[in-house]
This record gives structure tokens, C-alpha cells and sequence, in this order.
């Protein structure tokens, strides 16, 4: 069982000890400092709040733990009950709040849930924000209000169609090609809030979805995370169907992927290859992702004459670097879209009317779709290390080692070649070295992998 805090928020598993699980005690303590931190933020007479939640077994307590621990501080809340992460924060901006807080362990199993949270932008907190409400919750110094100026809970449900309008007002969602495409698609809501989202989005655009796991239980029928060997059933429906693709969100709904029309993937790394094909040829600019990210988003982007960056790992560093370089479209290789026309948010719902945009448009199959892009291999491994090892003297070494290279290191040590990359990082969490590496093709990607390992353990010495 696991409880781990960080800059971005508290997660951990339901049950157990108190500060080694996320119990009630746990997630009230840590509303409250996130409460505390909102009215530290600037003085006014009233605070408000957006609380929503993805559809986890214990999603329904955790969120009334939390919205009246936010009561009890004065702070009133709005309740969009079961959600997704890119409305919570579309909502936040809408509902000129405060702030706002997901509940949500998004791609994690049923026993995990989490208190993710936003600032008044609707965006997720910055480190220095993030460590702020980490010493409110260690020092316990939280005041509560008295009896006649507690907060207040408003209920709004309707928040997922109010989302959906915002992304159909897009001017560049193509409504009328998708529906003369007459598509039909096969939705995995991984029997949470996408099973909701995804199927009235495709009905609003004039798509048959057919449904598959979007009963908002809480019982995910497979590991949540939308990896290839997760979907075999999303596949078999596909092709039983007859349909055009299949598409499968996390719980939170904030990565998406594809299936194509003969049941195989269309890999989490292109979804955003392909929204920013379609974004870029209607309005050229720049591209950002993470390190970790294909390399096929910088070929797109310089085809069209903008100009690719890399960020750190992580949404809120791909953010940063979004607004700092005016970046159009962003996002992560994990199926994540950021569209800034919108939010600055990854969101799943504008990742699928960009890509039925684009692929209407083009009159494509999906799989033919996939062809017109430069094709790439990633490799994903890590290596096990002694504690009493120095992982970052050994990052040093790798630099030293390819000095003639072109070398990032804004987060880890990453490596590009020619033709390939590596990206080697070290866990926060535990002495190991993750290792990403990309190619043009698998057996290639899975050799440099492997033969980066092996120089890492003649340096180790293991």
C-alpha cells in the first residue's frame, strides 16, 4: 500500500494506516492545506472551488471528504460530480473560481485515487506552488471557519456538455466532413467518466459509437492504462463491427488513443503526431513534448515550418515551455493533446475532434493515415541499481561518454543520434534508470536499449 505526496498532489491506495494510504484523514488533511493555500492566494470576501471526479469505486467519498473539508474553511464548492480532468479545468475558468481539484489516480488500478489540483487558470500547480501546500499539510497549520461563514455546496452536472460545446465551437473541428463520413467507432470508456464524454461528443459530430465498457462503475475491465496489450477486446469489437476505428481513453480522459479499422493500434505516440498535422495545416506555428516523445512530432512540425522544443517530463513542464515558445499544439506521447485555442490542459475530447477532423478531411482509412507519417520505434526498459549508487555520477559519465553527441539535459541525460535517441532518467522514488530509446525500427529501437544498459553496468560496475 502507497501514499506518495508531490508537487502535483497527493495519491495513494484506499485503506490501511494513516500517511501510508490515502485514508479519510489523509485526504481531508491535505484539502485542507490545498483550502488554506487558495485563501493565501489573495483576500476577498467569498472562495470558490470546482470538485470533480472520474467514476473509481471510491471516488463518492473521497470527493464528499474533500468538498466539506473546503465547507468547513469558508470555501464554497461547485460539485460537477462525475467529470473528466480537461472539464475540471475547463469549468474552472468558466466558474471564475479559485481553483479546482480532480479526483482521479487516472491510468493507476481501482485501489489507487488521488487529489489532483489546479490553480484559477484551471491549470495544474507549478512546483513552487505545489511545495507550498506540502508544508501547510506538514505543518498543520489550517484554520477553520465558524459556524456562519462555512461554504456552501452547488451541484452542476452539466458540465461534460457544456465542455463538449467548447470544443465543437472550435473553428477548426470540421462538424459537417464528420458527419458526411458517416463513421462508426467503437468507444472503450474503461467503464469510467469517458464512457460518458466520449460517446455524446461523437454523437454531437454525427458518429455511431458503439459502446464497450462505458458503464461509469468504477470496474475497470482491464488495466486502465490504454497499452496495446490491455485492448485485445477493443480490437475484436472493432473488427466484429466493422467499424472505422476504435478509440480508448484513461479514467480521467485526459490521454487517448486509436485503433485502426483492421483492429491494431495507431499508437499512443501518433495521436498527437496526427492532431498536429491537422492543426498545423490549417494554422502553421510551433510544437512542443516531452523528451520522452516521438520524434515524429518535430518532422511534422518542420514540414510546415515551425519549430519543435522538448520539454521535461511532465505536463506542467510542456505547458511552460507552450507558452514560453507560442506553441499551438502540445502535449505528450501518451496519447495527451493540449490545445491552447481551448485550455492548456491535455484533453482527450479535443484529441478526438481534431483527429476525426483530419481524417475526414483526408478521406483516409486510419491505417492509411498512419502510413503518411515518418515511422518510428520506441524502446521502454530500466535498470535496477544498488541504492548505495550514484545514479547521477553515472549520468555523468554516460555525458561524458557521448560529449560528441547532441546532449539535453534538462531533465536527465538524452542523447540524439542521427537516426535515433535515448533518453536516460532516474526515478525519484527508487534506484533504478529508466531508458527510452527510439528508432526506425523495433529490433533497432530494443538494440540501443540494450546496448546503453550494458555501458551503464560497466560504469556501475554490476
Amino acid at each position: 500500500m502507497t501514499l506518495i505526496k508531490s508537487i502535483s498532489g497527493i495519491r495513494g491506495t484506499i485503506g490501511g494506516k494513516v500517511e501510508e494510504n490515502l485514508t479519510p484523514i489523509d485526504a481531508v488533511k491535505f484539502a485542507s492545506a490545498y483550502g488554506t493555500w487558495i485563501k493565501q492566494q489573495r483576500h476577498k470576501e467569498h472562495y470558490r472551488v470546482v470538485v470533480g471526479r472520474d467514476a473509481r469505486i471510491s471516488g463518492e467519498m473521497i470527493q464528499n471528504l474533500v468538498m466539506n473539508t473546503l465547507v468547513g474553511l469558508g470555501i464554497h464548492v461547485i460539485d460537477v460530480g462525475l467529470s473528466t480532468t480537461p472539464t475540471v479545468e475547463v469549468a474552472v475558468p468558466m466558474e471564475h473560481a479559485d481553483g479546482g481539484i480532480i479526483l482521479t489516480a487516472s491510468h493507476n488500478p481501482k485501489q489507487w485515487n488521488a487529489l489532483k489540483l489546479l490553480n484559477a487558470k484551471g491549470e495544474f500547480l507549478n512546483g513552487v506552488e505545489g511545495q507550498k501546500i506540502l508544508e501547510i499539510a506538514t505543518s498543520g497549520n489550517m484554520i477553520f471557519s465558524d459556524v456562519d461563514a462555512l461554504g456552501r455546496i452547488t451541484k452542476n452536472e452539466a458540465y461534460i456538455d457544456l465542455h463538449i460545446d467548447e470544443v465543437l465551437d472550435l473553428p477548426l473541428v470540421n462538424k459537417k466532413a464528420i458527419e458526411d463520413a458517416n463513421l462508426k467507432v467503437v468507444v472503450d470508456g474503461v467503464n469510467s467518466t469517458g464512457g460518458i464524454a466520449i460517446p455524446l461528443l461523437l454523437e454531437r459530430l454525427g458518429v455511431h459509437p458503439i459502446k464497450l465498457y462505458c458503464e461509469p462503475n468504477g470496474h475497470f475491465p482491464h488495466n486502465p492504462e490504454p497499452l496495446k496489450e490491455h485492448l485485445t477486446d477493443l480490437s475484436e469489437a472493432v473488427i466484429k463491427e466493422g467499424a472505422d476505428l476504435g478509440i480508448v481513453v484513461d479514467p480521467d480522459v485526459d490521454r487517448l488513443a486509436f485503433m485502426d479499422e483492421k483492429g491494431e493500434m495507431f499508437g499512443e505516440e501518433y495521436t498527437l503526431v496526427a492532431c498536429a498535422d491537422y492543426v498545423l495545416s490549417k494554422t502553421p506555428g510551433n510544437t512542443v513534448s516531452n523528451m520522452s516523445s516521438t520524434r515524429a512530432l518535430r518532422d511534422v512540425t518542420e514540414k510546415y515550418g515551425g519549430t519543435y522544443e522538448a520539454s521535461a517530463v511532465g505536463e506542467v513542464n510542456v505547458v511552460e515551455l507552450m507558452k514560453k515558445n507560442k506553441a499551438i499544439i502540445g502535449g505528450e506521447g501518451n496519447g495527451g493533446i493540449i490545445y491552447p485555442e481551448l485550455h492548456y490542459g491535455r484533453d482527450a475530447l479535443v484529441g478526438v475532434a481534431l483527429f476525426l477532423s483530419l481524417l475526414a478531411e483526408k478521406k483516409m482509412t486510419v491505417s492509411e493515415l498512419k502510413a503518411t507519417y515518418p515511422l518510428y520505434y520506441m524502446s521502454k526498459k530500466k535498470i535496477q541499481l544498488t541504492p548505495e549508487l550514484d545514479v547521477d555520477a553515472i549520468l555523468d559519465a554516460m555525458k561524458s561518454k557521448y560529449s560528441n553527441e547532441k546532449l539535453t539535459t534538462i531533465d536527465g541525460v538524452k542523447i540524439d543520434f542521427a537516426d535515433s535517441w535515448v533518453h536516460l532518467r532516474k526515478s525519484n522514488t527508487e534506484p533504478i534508470i529508466r531508458i527510452y530509446t527510439e528508432a526506425q525500427s523495433q529490433n533497432a529501437a530494443d538494440a540501443l536499449a540494450d546496448r546503453i544498459i550494458e555501458e551503464i553496468k560497466a560504469i556501475a560496475n554490476i
